[in-house]
């Protein structure tokens, strides 16, 4: 029942960033408007856990008002809906934080961005950002949240919105602590007044929430903590459910891991692999850092996402963890730094990567799901938990000028195919399998058919530069100078003789001055005229961009240009020079090869000089002689 005001009403503007995220819940959610009810009762529940652990130290929270739990009334004739919780319930302030402005800075910008690149806003994202409570102004013109702090000598508020810009807030009596909503449904969302289509959407959403949700004068949820039984005893359909509810996903996970330890620590979990990964992780990295699965202790919710059971590059790992070996009273400066703590990371850590590995072994499909969602994610790893280095080497996958496009090789089956002959392990990077495959660096190795690693992730350039050596063969970048190409054996009768070599090369130094580090005869081109190497102890070109990337002033490094002095174009060029060494045409020639292979690189920073220079050389080639 409804309490009366006892002091003026106070109006308050929402901020406009509000208005502005206000307009694009209601207008762009208008598909998934059942997820109010779900948002409703995560947020009761939230409450619930909150004066369950805080009673922990203060006992005095808990007294009367009855058990924990979730009341639902709703009339048909009437089309009323009310939801109402004993939980911590909130003061005037928390009401304005809580309910007046935006929970997360940039959710706004996130949510608008997902609705320019989506067309429309999936419904599960809603609850991530801490705005779920506004889904509500979808099947409704105005709420109204009744509430009382479980602090000792609280008052109760009344806050009253239409969510069109204004929100109010009075005094009011209330006897009990928690918080009561209550509004009417727009004819249209009729539905939600039927006390079958609530319990369907309970049952759907919410039926693993720790607390009863009574409707009307029955307990529809189940309560279960389904990681505290043995695997044997979990069934696909309720593992998935409970996936949904703890995830705030649609979709089925990929896999799940039941985990029962006991010994030195004790625990039991329950983890789960999602099948994508979170949207918000494709715009901005950090919200990495806000994930990981629920910490319980003795079936009491202590951290609703707790970043240190998991290293970072693990961390879209969903799911919950239950020890009885910490203190429930625990703090989260005591759980960052606690032994145990350590140890149920250390023994998860393991078992996960033991996980990857078995479905990498047994459902090679399900891990290439798996590996194209997470592992640029996972790659991280290898340059932060050296404890586990190999077992992450070991689950590397790359594409290679032998499998097909979305086709990966390991190492260890790359170093089982190499020729006895060959003594380094070979990867060329760059932005998209089609770029590294016409590049001219791989000509050579495409030649005489030894197998190349191709890198396409950003995440490749930071990473595998770091595994010097895999069964102590070395990892070396094509585009390394170093290599040994001299021993091959060339049609004498297509190089350059020396008498003429060295005069090429000369131009082309002087000609390019200090752009280039050197030009030199080049023995890895087969087709092409020239191409760009890094010099032994420079960086590759894709690493180069993304340090630029980072840094937009660093200055580019210079490359050695190596000259294909077989090509065509070479000996025409040299043939030019000794007939007439001031022809201008041979420097034009020489800088548009140049610029070709910038361009090759992703390095030409303009094309008007090269489109230019291009047309000269048209112009010349098809004068009528």
């Amino acid at each position: 029942m409804s309490s009366n005001t006892v002091s003026p009403v106070q109006e308050f503007e929402y901020k406009a960033e509000m208005k502005q995220l206000l307009d694009l819940i209601v207008h762009s959610l208008y598909t998934h408007p059942e997820i109010f009810l779900r948002e409703l009762i995560s947020n009761a529940s939230d409450a619930l856990a909150k004066v369950r652990f805080d009673a922990l130290t203060d006992q005095s929270l808990l007294e009367g008002d009855g058990d924990p739990c979730i009341r639902i009334t709703v009339d048909p004739g009437e089309l009323t809906f009310v939801i109402e919780d004993n939980g911590i319930g909130m003061t005037e302030e928390e009401l304005i934080a809580n309910l007046g402005t935006v929970a997360k800075s940039g959710t706004l910008g996130f949510m608008q961005a997902l609705k320019e690149q989506q067309k429309e806003l999936d419904g599960n994202l809603i609850g991530q950002f801490g705005v779920g409570f506004y889904s509500v102004f979808m099947v409704t013109d105005e709420v109204t949240v009744e509430t009382r702090s479980a602090r000792v000598g609280s008052e109760g508020y009344r806050w009253k919105s239409s969510g069109q810009g204004t929100y109010t807030i009075g005094k009011i009596e209330k006897a009990g602590r928690g918080t009561r909503i209550s509004f009417k449904l727009k004819e249209e969302s009729k539905e939600f007044a039927e006390e079958y289509r609530v319990e369907h959407i309970i049952k759907k959403y919410s039926n693993f929430v720790d607390f009863p949700i009574r409707l009307g004068d029955r307990q529809v949820n189940s309560m279960t903590a389904l990681w505290q039984r043995s695997k044997s005893e979990l069934k696909d359909e309720e593992v998935n459910e409970f996936y949904k509810f703890v995830a705030n996903d649609f979709q089925d996970p990929l896999d799940y891991l039941h985990v029962s330890v006991e010994g030195m620590v004790s625990f039991k979990a329950l983890l789960f692999l999602p099948k994508e990964a979170p949207m918000d992780l494709l715009y901005r990295q950090s919200e990495l850092e806000n994930r990981g699965p629920q910490l319980y202790v003795k079936k009491v919710m202590i951290q609703h996402e707790c970043r240190d059971l998991l290293p970072e590059y693990l961390r879209f790992i969903g799911g919950v963890v239950d020890t009885e070996d910490l203190s429930l009273n625990v703090s989260r400066e005591v759980v960052q730094s606690s032994p145990v703590m350590a140890k149920i990371r250390q023994i998860l850590t393991g078992k996960i990567l033991a996980w990857f590995e078995s479905l990498a072994r047994e459902q090679p499909e399900k891990f290439r799901t798996f590996y194209r969602a997470f592992g640029p994610i996972v790659k991280i790893g290898l340059n932060t938990d050296f404890t586990n280095r190999d077992k992450l080497i070991e689950l590397l996958r790359f594409e290679s000028t032998r499998t097909d496009e979305d086709e990966y090789v390991t190492l260890k089956e790359y170093t089982g195919r190499m020729p006895e002959e060959q003594k380094e392990i070979y990867y060329h990077s760059g932005s998209n399998r089609a770029q590294l495959l016409a590049h001219p660096n791989l000509e050579y190795f495409q030649d005489r058919g030894i197998e190349v690693l191709l890198l396409s992730d950003p995440v490749d350039v930071f990473v595998i530069p770091s595994i010097s050596e895999y069964e102590k063969k070395p990892l070396k970048s094509i585009e390394k100078a170093d290599i040994d190409f001299s021993k091959e054996k060339k049609d004498s009768s297509e190089q350059l003789p020396e008498n003429l070599l060295q005069p090429v090369l000369a131009l082309f130094r002087d000609t390019l001055g200090d752009r280039i580090e050197d030009a030199v005869e080049s023995h890895r081109l087969v087709s092409s005229p020239v191409t760009l190497v890094s010099g032994k102890d420079a960086l590759d070109s894709q690493m180069e961009r993304m340090m630029k990337m980072m840094q937009a002033d660093m200055p580019a490094g210079k490359k050695i240009l190596e000259i294909n002095t077989a090509h065509p174009i070479i000996r025409n060029l040299s043939g030019m020079y000794m007939a007439n060494a001031g022809n201008p045409l041979i420097r034009t020639v020489i800088e548009q090869l140049y610029d070709g292979a910038l361009l090759h690189e992703g390095g030409l920073d303009s094309t008007t000089a090269f489109l230019s220079r291009m047309n000269d050389l048209i112009e010349a080639a098809t004068l009528q002689r």
